[in-house]
């Protein structure tokens, strides 16, 4: 298992939502760049990008900045947030993303979707978001009925490679992951999982290392690293230590 910084960018800033509310939102840094630059630095092996201007209004906003990490960074990068369309993606494969994750088109446009499960092999990741065990989508600011533990397991039947399962009421509150809903997921799903929200300290890493035998790939951790609460380098130690 390996540890993901998160970057989210909104209005060209390095920014950190509060369960996924747009008008609660932190600042901790005017150059989401020079943050990649510091997590690379550290010895991120990964780095989990999202443009939540994008998410938010169904379109890929920050692009330029998304296409400047890429150039000055050497490891490689997933984005997410607004991508809806086949050439988003596309144009995303060319400037050198690793890997795009797509998540309302999953609900919206099963033939999109299948179509580019299939023709970007491993590029790919469903991003299943949920609140209280139920699928949101446009940028986390619609519910719907269906279940994210079905629904993460249609995903691969369609063809998906890996998941991103992000729980909403955990993301950005510092209260520790729901370690008993990942593991839920994982019962769910027999392809790699990553995992987001709610890591807070180095235990909760721990807790989440245990589940790595049932497919648990990697963790995102975003406000824990800007707080300080986790320090970069001794997660990534930890994980190391404990092989």
């Amino acid at each position: 298992m390996i540890v993901i910084p998160a970057i989210d960018i909104k209005n060209g800033q390095c920014v950190r939502l509060s369960e996924g509310r747009f008008d609660n939102s932190e600042i901790y840094s005017d150059d989401p760049v020079k943050v990649a630059v510091k997590w690379e630095a550290q010895g991120a092996q990964y780095l989990h990008l999202v443009d939540l201007d994008g998410a938010r209004d169904g379109q890929l906003i920050n692009i330029s900045t998304i296409q400047k990490v890429v150039k000055e960074v050497s490891i490689p990068i997933q984005v997410g947030g607004g991508i809806r369309t086949y050439q988003e993606v596309e144009m995303l494969v060319n400037f050198g993303v690793a890997r795009i994750i797509i998540g309302t088109v999953l609900w919206n446009n099963k033939k999109l979707t299948e179509r580019l499960f299939h023709e970007f092999p491993g590029k790919i990741i469903a991003g299943v978001d949920a609140r209280d065990g139920y699928v949101a989508i446009d940028g986390w600011q619609s519910m719907t009925a269906v279940n994210a533990f079905d629904f993460a397991g249609k995903m691969e039947g369609l063809g998906a490679k890996r998941i991103i399962y992000t729980d909403i009421k955990r993301d950005g509150m510092m209260k520790g992951p729901n370690v008993n809903s990942i593991e839920k997921m994982l019962s769910h799903i027999k392809i790699p999982l990553i995992a987001a929200g709610g890591v807070t300290t180095l235990d909760d890493i721990r807790k989440l290392k245990r589940l790595e035998d049932l497919g648990l790939e990697a963790v995102i951790i975003g406000k824990a690293l800007y707080k300080k609460t986790v320090l970069l380098e001794n997660a990534i130690s930890l994980l190391i230590d404990e092989i």
